[in-house]
């Protein structure tokens, strides 16, 4: 079975790198092909390579507070450049104050995004989340994160096509 492309990254100015290195690699102990932008990523980082790497699903952090703030249009972002079916999750100390945590996730799902995780997620929990919701948005023999059906990234078929790929940026952090 093919593994499942995930971009994640810690968007905006936010450089809190160890959290982003631990969910590389629980994401790759889970079957993963994770593509880590490191810190300090733009949304149109994260769209640009889930673009490239035909990625189901985007994972954003934050921990620095300001989370609702470069969120802020993401899903609108992805609807514009095609990813209509990928899926945005989110999580981190998203806002600064001691908000409650239902009322943050209920402003980060109005803004688009399909699951919200505080900083203490079960890591476990969020896998098996992520491996459903890919399941039941793009089915289990889905060819793509774009709406029109057609691969976004290279032609998996071609080998050569596939080492010819661009590639994203070094993570940073």
């Amino acid at each position: 079975m093919e593994k499942h492309a995930i971009v994640l990254g810690v968007i905006g100015a936010d450089c809190h790198s160890v959290g982003n290195k631990i969910l590389e690699l629980f994401f790759t102990a889970e079957g993963f092909k994770v593509v880590n932008l490191g810190v300090m990523v733009s949304q149109q980082e994260f769209i640009n390579a889930a673009i490239e790497t035909d990625a189901r699903a985007i994972l954003v952090s934050s921990l620095y507070g300001h989370g609702e703030i470069d969120c802020q249009g993401f899903r609108d972002l992805c609807l514009e450049k095609g990813l209509d079916r990928i899926l945005l999750y989110v999580g981190g100390n998203l806002v600064v104050g001691k908000t409650p945590f239902a009322i943050v996730e209920e402003k980060f799902k109005k803004m688009g995004f399909d699951r919200v995780f505080p900083p203490d997620v079960d890591l476990k929990k969020a896998a098996e989340l992520l491996k459903q919701d890919i399941k039941e948005r793009f089915g289990p023999d889905s060819q793509s994160s774009r709406d029109n059906g057609q691969p976004a990234g290279p032609d998996k078929s071609n080998p050569e096509a596939e080492a010819s790929a661009p590639e994203t940026r070094e993570p940073r952090g």
